[in-house]
């Protein structure tokens, strides 16, 4: 059975809105991998993501595609941590069928939450609702347990697991120095140097947008 630590889950209206800065809300719950802590993941980065539910098509493709790229997020220092309402034997059935069928197994925690209590505190679902088949909501946690950034989708359309990547990429990226990161940007190309806001760089920038739009490359950290 999942339970909050945080006394916010037991209010009426629940966390639902979390905004990127705030820290994540702590919480212990049964995992496919044994019981499991939100803040025992402090010291490395953190993906928790939830699942409209198990033994559905859209889930299977996102878990296969996560389980094949575990070693991907392994080699930034992220964990995975999956999470529905489903029991944690539905869980359990529903990773040996993905294993049976193609052939690689989900060894990331799939923590189980059938009272909806963790997915009401993080906002994947709504206060009211029995269940949580309307959203699939991803949080990128950073190593001091405050969240970075976040994506949801609808039941109908599944994550990208290279984009997962490529975020979690940007985010580490700027967090080397006063970088930004630009649209479509991998590791390898040119970051953005933090705009100076001081009249004096802008009158003595030689091309009209020097002042503000200034790139410094890094090798890949990968």
């Amino acid at each position: 059975m999942s339970e909050m630590i945080e006394p916010a889950a037991e209010r009426e209206v629940p966390c639902a809105g979390l905004r990127i800065g705030d820290v994540a809300p702590d919480f212990s719950a049964r995992s496919t991998t044994g019981d499991v802590r939100l803040s025992d993941y402090r010291g490395r980065w953190l993906i928790l993501f939830s699942h409209p539910a198990d033994f559905t098509p859209v889930c299977t493709t996102e878990f296969v595609a996560l389980a094949g790229s575990a070693d991907e997020f392994e080699r930034r220092d992220c964990a995975l941590l999956a999470l529905s309402v489903d029991s944690l034997f539905s869980h359990f059935a529903w990773l040996r069928l993905i294993r049976d069928r193609y052939d690689i197994e989900v060894r990331f925690p799939i923590v189980e939450d059938p009272t909806l209590v963790i997915g009401r505190a993080y906002g994947m679902v709504a206060p009211h609702d029995n269940d949580s088949a309307t959203v699939r909501t991803t949080f990128f946690i950073d190593p001091a347990g405050v969240i970075r950034a976040m994506t949801c989708y609808p039941a109908n359309v599944g994550r990208s697991t290279p984009e997962m990547l490529r975020t979690l990429d940007a985010l580490q990226a700027v967090d080397d120095g006063p970088v930004l990161a630009p649209a479509n940007w991998v590791p390898g190309e040119a970051l953005l140097v933090q705009p100076d806001a001081s009249l004096d760089s802008v009158f003595s920038a030689k091309g009209h947008t020097d002042w503000f739009m200034k790139e410094v490359k890094r090798g890949s950290r990968k």
